[in-house]
């Protein structure tokens, strides 16, 4: 689609070549009646370096295929475009998901041979049109970011590294390590795909309309899980029960999962663990062993 049959289509802002600026981000809702929801986590990325730095700190290169979630009305998106081979846009509007491809034909002409838009909720998808996806890079509903991040990790075992950027007390907690305040179950279910680390902040000021939070960046590079012989759903059953209560002790904490509070003292005794350390002490290592340990009995 040419500008000439897309009217009210944006040129190039003087942020960066092909890239959008607030301007034109406000002109493009405008023209499709849009205005950002709470209910899908909407808050758009109005600032071309924010989203090089994204790219950048990702790592993207024209081997990689990059699946986004949450394109929105395409900030991020252009910047990808730039780096990688392909681009898997998951867009749950169906407004904004029938706009990208004119958006970055416009901005970026000849680049949308290398996007696909895939309408959906991100929560929902178990396949993607292309080749297997390399890395996962995106603007997160706060709402909706740890499930989506865990989830993909799941479902696209061919995904090498994350870099997302969600809502900075979210982004603390998904790097945390053993001991912090902020660890819990997304630290450790984390961990079980790779290391994660804060890869950096972000100002709430880059975003429209402005949230009432900041935003952290967080990347995750995929290595083999823990080796263990329970299976993963197992493992994460167990960190689940363990921070359900996270003030008891695990033996405690764990009687549920295990049976009996005997049992789970069985299984933490079997992996090494003292009955009467708490679950914010440990790391996916030890939550695989606990899990093994059940798993024979």
């Amino acid at each position: 689609m040419t500008d000439e049959q897309h009217p009210g289509s944006p040129a190039p802002t003087d942020q960066g070549a092909g890239l959008l600026g607030a301007s034109h981000l406000r002109e493009i809702a405008a023209r499709l009646g849009i205005r950002p929801t709470k209910q899908w986590g909407q808050n758009f990325v109005v600032d071309a370096n924010t989203v090089r730095r994204i790219v950048r700190t990702a790592e993207v290169g024209e081997a990689d295929t990059v699946v986004e979630v949450g394109p929105g009305l395409g900030s991020l998106t252009l910047a990808i475009l730039e780096k990688a081979g392909h681009v898997v846009a998951v867009e749950v509007d169906p407004v904004l998901a029938a706009e990208l491809p004119a958006t970055v034909e416009a901005m970026s002409p000849g680049a949308g041979e290398r996007l696909d838009v895939v309408h959906a909720d991100a929560l929902r998808v178990t396949d993607l049109p292309g080749p297997a996806p390399t890395a996962l890079v995106a603007n997160l509903p706060y709402n909706v970011s740890v499930p989506v991040v865990l989830s993909f990790l799941e479902r696209f075992p061919s995904l090498e590294r994350v870099l997302v950027m969600v809502q900075l007390e979210v982004a603390e907690r998904l790097a945390a390590s053993p001991g912090s305040k902020v660890y819990g179950v997304p630290s450790v279910k984390a961990a079980w795909y790779g290391e994660v680390t804060l890869a950096g902040t972000v100002p709430r000021s880059i975003f429209w309309p402005v949230p009432n939070v900041d935003s952290g960046l967080v990347r995750l590079v995929r290595r083999e899980p823990p080796q263990t012989s329970a299976r993963r759903e197992d493992v994460f059953s167990c960190i689940d029960a363990a921070f359900a209560q996270r003030r008891k002790t695990l033996r405690a904490a764990l009687s549920g999962w295990a049976g009996s509070a005997p049992e789970a003292e069985r299984c933490l005794l079997a992996a090494g663990i003292d009955p009467r350390t708490r679950g914010e002490q440990l790391g996916i290592e030890e939550f695989a062993a606990i899990a093994a340990a059940r798993a024979a009995g």
